[in-house]
């Protein structure tokens, strides 16, 4: 106790976990994003303010507010993989009142499910969507690396210069507030040609950095803009088994897997065990 006060001393690290953690653990955000909150001012404990870290907390018996809305016990983790349909957005919330992926995943649990990074209006395929802030965190975080595969339907012939041009990456611009803020060479890609004739070109593009709209931009740059766009895997993750507009949970297997890459660790393919949830139940 505090002397003086009998309030805990939650400078004592025998009390429970990190605030920052049990934060991250209720689906607030990422860690750091809960350290941000926390230095902001915007987290209470036991009716105090926090600002310095470090802190625990026991979340059994301590009041944690942020920003007025109180804490309580980490929900259940829900990851789930959605097969984005074109013309959705990859929001909550839409304010010109466009449809979202939040409207094709109503789970069972009630959690409020976000999207890990971003698919453009009119490209299709492969979303994860979960309430675990930290591993989201992870995955989107350009220094892990997570690798994505595109399949792209262009306009026109590819000839092996184009090839070459995307291999060492394009120049595009950055904006900024809508103006052009100068440009940078996007990170190089791997390209495999599926089919080629005269008139569109079919090719898997893989990247590992994810700039706004870049595939788009960079075939646009050399000539052959997208006619279609769908992202069929990210990670270890794979777009199998469902079709536009379904979800599943991941399985165990692929949750391992996924943190295993969120961790930086090589993951080579997804092995299905004998007896594990298969979690391949398909909603619309």
């Amino acid at each position: 106790m505090n002397e003086g006060t009998g309030q805990p001393d939650l400078r004592d690290a025998s009390r429970g976990e990190r605030l920052q953690k049990v934060l991250a653990q209720a689906g607030v955000g990422s860690r750091r994003r809960c350290e941000e909150l926390i230095e902001a001012g915007v987290v209470r404990v036991n009716g105090g303010v926090v600002t310095q870290l470090p802190v625990w907390v026991n979340p059994a018996v301590d009041e944690i507010f942020v920003e007025n809305q109180r804490i309580t016990k980490a929900e259940r983790h829900v990851y789930v993989l959605v097969y984005k349909p074109r013309r959705y957005m990859t929001t909550l919330d839409d304010p010109e009142g466009r449809k979202t992926v939040a409207e094709l995943v109503k789970h069972p649990s009630g959690a409020r499910l976000y999207p890990v990074g971003r698919l453009d209006y009119e490209t299709l395929g492969l979303l994860l969507m979960t309430n675990d802030g930290e591993l989201a965190n992870r995955l989107t975080h350009p220094k892990h690396g997570i690798r994505k595969t595109y399949r792209a339907v262009i306009k026109g012939r590819l000839a092996p210069e184009d090839v070459g041009k995307l291999g060492k990456g394009v120049f595009l611009t950055d904006q900024r507030d809508g103006e052009a803020d100068g440009a940078r060479r996007a990170g190089a890609v791997a390209v495999r040609i599926v089919k080629r004739d005269r008139e569109r070109t079919i090719i898997d593009i893989t990247l590992a950095e994810g700039r706004n709209r870049q595939i788009r931009r960079m075939l646009a740059g050399i000539g052959h803009p997208v006619r279609k766009l769908t992202r069929f895997t990210m990670g270890p993750l794979k777009l199998k088994g469902l079709a536009v507009g379904e979800w599943r949970e991941l399985t165990r297997d692929e949750l391992g897997a996924l943190r295993r890459a969120a961790r930086g660790e090589a993951v080579g393919g997804v092995r299905k065990r004998a007896g594990s949830r298969s979690g391949s139940s398909k909603r619309r």
